[in-house]
């Protein structure tokens, strides 16, 4: 075990398999932020000089980044410390990587100790217990943040899932069909099984970005590092043929676009968007609609859309039914 400025190219696979399958079977608030899908597309397009701690044995992976602030002023933290969705510390035997790592730590930042960032922990998980026991009696502990994903079951297909929304809701979802019908409106799903079909369909998706209030406005996608980190992340997909896309069309031309990925039988929901001049016309939703009907058709369990607190958010009540508390942890060596 070692700090790398990158994944040793011989090891990179191997590490990115066990990683992945830990991230899915290990019962996350975040399966697929948790995986090396997420975290090394956001160390590629915001942070890629970070060193990394990396490790897989036993079924679990252990996975930090450093973050320098000064000698004195060290920071282990996840991949992603940005919206600290994931969790480096996947699988049974994790808590005890990050115990053997504690050797390296001590002589590689000595005389100092750098404090340790946990995301992705689950209150009432198992994680929480080993945790305490591994570190309560030379680490002080403390809550640094506290969030909230929800999700919908996918369970019964689509109509199981509509049976779990209210009436306002299916009713408000068939007017908005029928008005997009009439105005020759349909929906183009999107596949990307190679880069080139990544770079294709992204560009195809910028394009309604630049049209869309995000666009307009300079907040949204296609700004940096949003816009490398989400090219790095559908790139990272279709190699697995795991992104999912689909595209709002009206008479050949894209109005619209939603995208995402799934790790193994979760999707998560990543973006969406669509041009400004539409957005009288329920684009948004009946994209979701779309999405959710070509989830159930695959056989998908879950959606995933992320956290659900403040007022951006609140249109993800009407969608979800499952709600997903995590808190991110801070240990500072006593």
């Amino acid at each position: 075990m070692k700090l790398e400025a990158i994944l040793p190219e011989s090891e990179c696979e191997h590490i990115q398999d066990a990683w992945a399958h830990a991230a899915i079977s290990t019962k996350q608030a975040d399966p697929f932020c948790s995986s090396p899908t997420w975290q090394l597309a956001f160390h590629e397009a915001f942070s890629p000089k970070r060193r990394l701690l990396v490790e897989s044995a036993s079924d679990s992976v252990l996975c930090f980044a450093e973050i320098a602030f000064s000698r004195s002023d060290i920071y282990l933290t996840p991949i992603e410390p940005h919206w600290f969705f994931g969790c480096p510390l996947l699988g049974r035997h994790a808590v005890d990587l990050l115990v053997e790592a504690m050797e390296l730590i001590t002589v590689e930042y000595a005389p100092y100790f750098p404090k340790i960032l946990i995301s992705g922990i689950r209150p009432k998980s198992s994680l929480v217990g080993r945790l305490l026991k591994a570190f309560s009696k030379d680490f002080a502990i403390y809550v640094r943040s506290e969030g909230l994903q929800c999700a919908a079951s996918l369970r019964g297909g689509i109509d199981g899932y509509l049976s779990r929304r209210s009436a306002n809701f299916r009713s408000k979802l068939k007017k908005a069909r029928k008005r997009a019908t009439d105005k020759n409106v349909c929906f183009e799903r999107v596949l990307p099984r190679s880069p080139e079909d990544a770079s294709t369909i992204y560009s195809r998706m910028l394009a309604v970005e630049a049209a869309s209030w995000k666009g307009i406005h300079a907040c949204g996608m296609a700004e940096s590092p949003a816009r490398e980190f989400y090219s790095a992340m559908i790139r990272r997909l279709s190699q697995r043929a795991q992104a999912r896309v689909i595209m709002a069309k009206h008479e050949g031309k894209d109005i619209g676009y939603i995208c995402g990925g799934l790790a193994g039988n979760i999707y998560r929901g990543q973006q969406f968007s669509y041009n400004d001049e539409w957005k009288e016309f329920s684009i948004g939703n009946l994209m979701q609609i779309e999405k959710i009907t070509w989830l159930c058709e695959e056989k998908i369990v879950r959606y995933d859309m992320g956290p659900i607190v403040g007022k951006a958010m609140a249109y993800k009540e009407h969608w979800t039914e499952k709600r997903i508390p995590f808190q991110c942890w801070r240990l500072e060596k006593r």
